[in-house]
């Protein structure tokens, strides 16, 4: 049975690089591992509308309703199904880059209240029941605050869907803030949910490896791996 791990996070928690860590440690263990992205700006439809989107082509974030947004989101990952079953065919883990999990965190967060908790459940339903896409079997939040993406989001490469330094998104402090502590209640409430520390007990950030042997021992179980652990190279 293939363990889906989603690794999930606010703009500038490090998702990628823990990734990338993490399917080179477990490929070095034996274990059959596989990567993807989300979204998938370049290779989807809803894909390409996410990175107009997040350019500010269909207006700020206020004026896009959550529950549009959360489509194009959803409909990213319901392109990708193929792509997703087709690794999940032939590997033993399959770790994702941001899944559903962020619809949750980043859509909630523009609304309060009951509005709040039936979006929650509406994103829910479209992603795992109309779009019929797997449940991950862990989802691993990378905390970090506010102030520290903002510093980590400037020190980003270029990437494919935008010339700007920050999308209308990480732009957005206090935005990103109230995404960090949705995504916090979310992983509080569910079993399958694992919070890792971004940062010390000073305020300073952990290093690479040292957040990488946290997740990875969350995962080892799942992928059947025993001590000792594998180290970063």
């Amino acid at each position: 049975m293939t363990a889906l791990i989603a690794i999930e996070g606010i703009d500038g928690a490090g998702k990628g690089t823990q990734c990338k860590h993490l399917v080179d440690r477990l490929t070095a263990a034996g274990v059959r591992t596989a990567g993807l992205q989300f979204p998938r700006y370049s290779e989807t439809t809803f894909g390409a509308a996410i990175g107009d989107f997040l350019n500010g082509r269909f207006g700020s974030l206020d004026q896009v309703h959550p529950q549009l947004a959360a489509v194009l989101y959803a409909g990213d990952r319901f392109e990708s199904k193929q792509v997703l079953q087709q690794a999940v065919d032939t590997h033993d883990v399959v770790v994702l880059d941001r899944f559903t999990g962020s619809n949750l965190a980043h859509q909630s967060a523009k609304l309060q209240g009951e509005e709040r908790a039936e979006l929650l459940k509406w994103i829910d339903h479209v992603e795992h029941v109309v779009f019929g896409l797997p449940r991950p079997d862990l989802n691993i939040l990378i905390d970090i605050s506010s102030n520290w993406s903002r510093e980590l989001v400037s020190r980003k490469a270029a990437r494919d869907y935008t010339d700007n330094e920050a999308d209308i998104q990480e732009a957005n402090l206090p935005y990103l803030e109230k995404v960090r502590a949705c995504y916090v209640t979310v992983a509080e409430q569910r079993d399958d949910w694992q919070i890792v520390e971004s940062l010390n007990e000073d305020g300073e950030l952990r290093s690479v490896r040292d957040i990488n042997d946290e997740v990875f021992e969350l995962i080892k179980p799942l992928a059947g791996l025993p001590d000792p652990q594998i180290p970063v190279k």
